[in-house]
């Protein structure tokens, strides 16, 4: 079931003018392939509490606002990929992709949205909320969604979840924002033709 919640979901993004576009740009395939090696090395530095209850680091809100919804869902996929076959076979690929990979990527994109939408569109907003307290927030709902979905498994107990793994959420959403952050900060200062996400003429020229 959790396998082939995935796939429909990864399916979703796939959209054959933007994956043309990728065969024919090198750049953007290395780009994709460095954010995958990325978030693969971060999440293999992680705190087991219990067995699949691992803390780490995400960096999927900085990989969303950089590559965009569809290409980070790709990039997830091939950090998944990387984690299972180079660091640990014992992880359930489909339910590891999907907490750590497809639903940060949705979540960031749809705060993003919202922001977008809602917000002023300013330089100072891109950085703090887009990229600072949505990259915590996803930290933090990323915690609570894995608890959830052990706890329907049948996989642990409510209450030794609670105890044991959902009040790192508030623990890790500082860390998390301040690498989204400081990541965005750099490359809209430095590289902001990489962030896909970001239009000079709509948060700097206003």
């Amino acid at each position: 079931m959790t396998f082939m919640f995935a796939i429909f979901a990864f399916a979703m993004s796939l959209d054959k003018v933007q994956y043309g576009a990728l065969f024919r740009n090198s750049q953007r395939q290395i780009g994709i392939l460095s954010c995958a090696l990325v978030m693969a090395l971060l999440w293999q530095v992680q705190a087991g509490i219990l067995p699949s209850l691992n803390i780490h680091i995400l960096a999927v809100t900085a990989v969303t606002l950089v590559l965009g919804w569809r290409l980070s869902l790709l990039s997830s996929l091939l950090a998944s990929l990387l984690c299972y076959f180079f660091a640990s076979s014992e992880i359930n690929f489909s339910s590891f992709w999907l907490l750590n990979g497809i639903l940060p990527v949705y979540i960031s994109y749809a705060l993003f949205v919202v922001c977008y939408h809602y917000l002023p569109r300013h330089f100072f907003i891109y950085i703090f909320v887009c990229a600072f307290i949505s990259g915590g927030l996803v930290a933090a709902l990323k915690i609570i969604l894995s608890a959830v979905y052990f706890w329907s498994i049948g996989l642990y107990d409510w209450q030794v979840l609670k105890d044991n793994y959902m009040f790192y959420s508030v623990i890790m959403w500082f860390p998390e924002a301040m690498l989204n952050g400081m990541a965005i900060t750099l490359l809209i200062t430095y590289r902001p033709h990489w962030v896909r996400t970001f239009y000079d003429k709509e948060y700097l020229d206003r």
